[in-house]
């Protein structure tokens, strides 16, 4: 038998794919693993038999749950579900995706709208860390229409606020995690920083690259594909991680001065293909990267005098930009960064039931 599981597949900034209400899924988290391979056709190149698109970007889940938590509304999982093979990732978080949870949160009534627009504090179950959402919700209802354009999605929509706060050790507890600001691997200077999510960070100009390449051009180059994996190995293992081989974090980014009137340009690795555009969380490490003095992102930056804190960064399909607030400096000299903003857009495609198969839930039925 086939059983119907109730989801909304939604956009949310750049990427794609369905969003469940955590209730509606098995608890135990191997069984929920198989529920969601299942339901997204994995392990398979095409994904055929379910909602996923053959592409890393467009295979993606979201889990919405109210939460108890003093000061906060709902809780968000976020899943990376591998395409070739049975693997689902939640150490990983998404800030695309998370564009969505606020406004599928109040259409699923666990939080009130208000007029004209509503604040959800969402706690990230990946991070432990919370994010502010401000929604437009003109009437008490959700409005996905506007005049926002966010590069890398047609058309336009209303604006999503992201306020990320206190992200800096979201996965390793530090800022720095190998304490120090730059570090020497295969004779490659990087910088490892963990802002939002955890990134190695490589000058272009260091591995023979401009740093403008399309992201065919840098897929195509399996020669850096495979130094770049080597690097961000044994990065891994200096940043208090482990072994990470079959792992999505820590992400590796190639940096490059700007070229299109930005503050910095920037080539994000998800982590064996470069982005078609540039995730959220990778953007506000980056824009971390470029407020500690010392690493590769400080010295390349180059920062608009007129607007402190916005780092407009350049991308594949165009320009992200971000907004950072420092309040000082810690006894180490490193920036506090109290909250890293940025703005995007979602919109629910499809409502409704996807099917997986009975054996799927075989461990809770």
């Amino acid at each position: 038998m086939l059983i119907p599981i109730p989801c909304v597949v939604m956009r949310g900034g750049t990427s794609k794919g369905p969003f469940f209400l955590l209730d509606d899924l098995p608890h135990d988290e191997a069984t929920r693993n198989r529920v969601l391979l299942a339901a997204m056709g994995s392990p398979d190149r095409r994904q055929i038999d379910g909602l996923g698109g053959g592409d890393s970007l467009t295979s993606k889940v979201v889990m919405v749950s109210k939460s108890a938590r003093p000061g906060i509304d709902v809780e968000y999982l976020f899943a990376q579900v591998s395409i070739d093979s049975e693997t689902v990732d939640t150490s990983p978080n998404c800030g695309n995706m998370l564009a969505g949870v606020a406004p599928f949160a109040i259409e699923h009534g666990l939080v009130a709208a208000g007029m004209p627009t509503t604040r959800v504090r969402v706690f990230n179950r990946n991070t432990g860390k919370v994010v502010e959402a401000v929604v437009q919700t003109p009437g008490g209802k959700v409005n996905y229409e506007g005049d926002v354009h966010i590069d890398g999605v047609p058309g336009s929509g209303a604006p999503i606020l992201l306020n990320f706060l206190d992200a800096a050790g979201a996965k390793t507890g530090r800022l720095l995690p190998t304490g120090r600001v730059q570090d020497v691997i295969d004779g490659v200077p990087v910088s490892c920083v963990d802002f939002s999510s955890p990134i190695v960070f490589i000058a272009a100009a260091s591995l023979g690259k401009s740093g403008y390449e399309s992201k065919a051009q840098l897929d195509g180059d399996s020669a850096l594909l495979a130094r770049l994996e080597a690097i961000r190995l044994e990065a891994a293992q200096r940043m208090g991680m482990g072994d990470v081989r079959g792992k999505v974090l820590p992400k590796l980014v190639l940096l490059a001065r700007p070229a299109q009137g930005g503050q910095i340009s920037s080539r994000y690795f998800v982590p064996w293909n470069c982005h078609a555009a540039h995730a959220v969380t990778g953007a506000l490490c980056v824009a971390a990267a470029c407020s500690i003095p010392g690493t590769i992102a400080a010295e390349l930056v180059q920062p608009d005098a007129a607007q402190p804190g916005l780092i407009g960064i350049e991308h594949p399909s165009g320009r992200l930009d971000t907004r950072v607030q420092i309040d000082g400096r810690d006894d180490d000299g490193l920036p506090l960064i109290r909250s890293a903003g940025v703005v995007r857009t979602a919109k629910p495609i499809v409502s409704g039931v996807v099917y997986v198969p009975g054996s799927a839930w075989e461990a809770t039925v």
